[in-house]
């Protein structure tokens, strides 16, 4: 099976636990305004690829996965392109390699069957899921995002269900997404889900204004700055990341 990639990273530290093979997919149907990668929106200027060319390069670091390591797929989306992104975990899988998806939940629709079968089978062969939160508010997320979080949220509840791993990802975006009521509704939706292994803070940041330009895309959020330290410490404080002494 071929599918559209958009680039590798081969001594991945930040997408999942150890080193890991990084596959970037193409395609996504958010329009999150801090994305810092407005180039994997589209399927413009992709490089197709066989899925067993990816294993092929992936396995040649397989040495210096660990016991941790392995490889992550991330986009984008990587679940828009679903039947591809399920290939090549079943392959990895089958090689006795941890695998692990970066997604937005987006792509699980609870009330379509045909869905919750593609899901059900995938979750057989991926074993952490890092999902993206991008915001805890219904409406917050659509003005964030161009999508309601009602599927992520619901995949977030399946998946516990379901017994499978996860790390949660939020960014928090000054005045958006870093704001106390959000974050402690963020913690509480957080708690009731029994398989979260870890909550990853990630500062907004401007690293991709760049590539706006390049793109000839308006930047969304022109002005913000990125979050001080002490917010990022208030933050994870808020979400349990680390303990708040003062209580």
């Amino acid at each position: 099976m071929k599918g559209n990639v958009h680039s590798f990273e081969s001594f991945g530290t930040v997408d999942g636990p150890g080193i890991r093979f990084v596959i970037f997919l193409k395609g996504c149907p958010l329009r999150c305004k801090f994305c810092h990668n407005p180039d994997t929106w589209t399927f413009a200027n992709s490089k197709v690829y066989e899925s067993d060319d990816i294993v092929k390069q992936a396995l040649k670091y397989k040495g210096y996965f660990g016991d941790k390591g392995g490889i992550t797929i991330t986009g984008g989306e990587p679940l828009l392109q679903f039947d591809f992104a399920l290939e090549l975990f079943k392959k990895f899988h089958e090689k006795g390699i941890h695998t692990a998806c970066d997604t937005s939940g987006f792509m699980f629709n609870p009330n379509d069957p045909e869905s919750v079968k593609k899901h059900e089978e995938l979750i057989k062969y991926v074993d952490l899921f890092l999902l993206d939160i991008k915001h805890i508010d219904r409406n917050g997320h659509k003005e964030l995002t161009g999508v309601y979080n009602d599927n992520t949220l619901a995949f977030a509840k399946w998946l516990s269900d379901h017994g499978k791993k996860m790390w949660i990802r939020h960014v928090i975006v000054p005045g958006i997404t870093l704001v106390e009521d959000e974050l402690v509704k963020l913690k509480a939706f957080i708690d009731t889900l029994e398989t979260v292994e870890k909550i990853e803070v990630l500062p907004y940041h401007t690293m991709g204004v760049v590539k706006y330009k390049e793109l000839n895309i308006p930047y969304p959020l022109e002005g913000v700055k990125a979050p001080t330290k002490d917010e990022v410490i208030w933050a994870k404080k808020l979400l349990g990341v680390i303990k708040d002494e003062a209580k």
